[in-house]
């Protein structure tokens, strides 16, 4: 909380002025030619994007389309930055520098969708595992999207100056590209944003519809392995034995207490053990149990602490039942699978909902609580350390008989209504592009 407060005062200055020096409404034609373009182009790109996904860090086929696309547009681009990822310039003199961000990657998730364009795809993992990919999370909304943003940008350069940098981001999946584009080179072998600017497509809200927050948009997350150890032995001799499945199974009703009792309760916190494997057999008493664990906050602060804490739980009760100090459990933090919480710049936020409720209208614009704690590794391009302003946005993609019941992000059955996300996330981050470029 005292990231955010820390933010609103600091920013509140530079609210004033940014909006005091907003520029003038953007062009009155965009909403046709974005109209125009999803009928001759991003319609077709959405579906093959669709229907070709790729797993993350494996996104060659959509890279290589994306920087095709990028260049006929007259952008300077540049492939396999941070492993699979896209980079195109385009600089139009004076001004700030914006970038724009799609993620590309999908999941290992077999489509149930019913959809008549559902994807069939295959594909092997990072591990060599062949394993059904789809979109389950609307990255193909944002590829189309940026796509569809580029060129309105590059066909109205007379209404903006500055640099333009796009990205084709692989793995936000992972929570990983992000970090593995900024490690290398992003923001040094390419010119550095002052402001980044991307969306996410949301099943949970009417297609077209917008969000953008005064601040915490994702929360953090942290993947954490604990390897939990014990002495085998027969099951009906467990005296003679320190049964890992009982340790692991304290520490799992442990951790909870964490959040409850250790963390103040006007602080969001998450700790959920989402995968527990251990035995191999009903009279056996194995060695070991492995514990998959994902961790959210809200601010850096309340985030070490339950990182700090999940480290001592695991440790006091694997004490407590007799584990030897030798076999104590290990607590592993992933260094890839881990990013801070996403915390627009409040400044920069207003500004972009004001010149995206100039151009939509007030009704297209809402304010929605949270439903949950979901992370973003958009969060690394924008930390403190870089010196880079964020703002991350919502479009509404639900089709209109799944409004009752969304379909869940990441799940089989997850579909959005493409048309008005995708022309409703063109347009916006062309006008919101345009609302942090200089003036011609």
């Amino acid at each position: 909380m005292s990231m955010i407060k820390g933010i609103t005062c600091m920013g509140a200055l530079a609210l004033a002025i940014a909006v005091s020096t907003a520029r003038a409404a953007a062009p009155a034609d965009i909403h046709e030619a974005v109209a125009k373009d999803f009928d001759k182009r991003l319609k077709s790109l959405f579906l093959h994007f669709h229907q070709n996904p790729e797993l993350s860090f494996r996104e060659s086929k959509t890279a290589a389309r994306l920087a095709k696309e990028l260049r006929a547009l007259g952008y300077k681009v540049t492939e396999k930055v941070g492993g699979t990822g896209v980079v195109a310039v385009m600089r139009n003199g004076d001004g700030p520098t914006v970038m724009l961000r799609a993620d590309m990657d999908g999941l290992p998730v077999e489509e149930n969708s019913g959809l008549a364009y559902a994807s069939k795809v295959k594909q092997k993992d990072m591990h060599g595992e062949l394993r059904p990919v789809m979109h389950a999370c609307g990255h193909d909304v944002h590829v189309t999207a940026l796509i569809g943003a580029a060129r309105q940008l590059a066909e109205h350069k007379q209404d903006w100056a500055g640099t333009l940098v796009l990205i084709g981001q692989p793995a936000e999946e992972l929570i990983s590209g992000a970090r593995a584009m900024i490690e290398d080179g992003l923001y040094t072998r390419f010119p550095k944003p002052d402001v980044a600017l991307a969306f996410h497509v949301s099943s949970g809200s009417a297609a077209g519809m917008l969000q953008v927050p005064p601040d915490i948009a994702y929360s953090s997350s942290d993947s954490v392995d604990i390897i939990v150890h014990g002495i085998g032995g027969h099951g009906a001799s467990p005296h003679e034995t320190v049964d890992p499945v009982l340790v692991a199974s304290q520490i799992v009703v442990s951790l909870q207490s964490i959040v409850s009792r250790n963390i103040n309760p006007l602080q969001p916190a998450v700790i959920t053990v989402g995968a527990i494997h251990g035995g191999s057999k009903h009279n056996i008493i194995g060695e070991r149990v492995d514990m998959q664990l994902t961790v959210r906050s809200d601010s850096a602060e309340v985030r070490q602490q339950l990182l700090d804490d999940i480290d001592r739980v695991a440790k006091g009760v694997a004490i407590s039942m007799g584990v030897p100090d030798d076999k104590l459990p290990e607590v592993i933090r992933s260094k890839t699978e881990s990013t801070p919480p996403t915390i627009n710049d409040t400044a920069s936020a207003e500004l972009v909902r004001t010149a995206l409720t100039e151009q939509f209208g007030a009704d297209r614009m809402e304010m929605k609580p949270r439903d949950g704690m979901g992370a973003e590794d958009f969060a690394y391009f924008v930390a403190p350390e870089h010196g880079v302003k964020g703002v991350y946005f919502s479009v509404g993609g639900a089709m209109p008989a799944d409004l009752a019941k969304p379909t869940p992000h990441h799940s089989p059955i997850f579909r959005v209504d493409y048309e008005p996300a995708v022309k409703a996330g063109a347009e916006a981050m062309a006008v919101g592009a345009m609302a942090l470029l200089g003036k011609p």
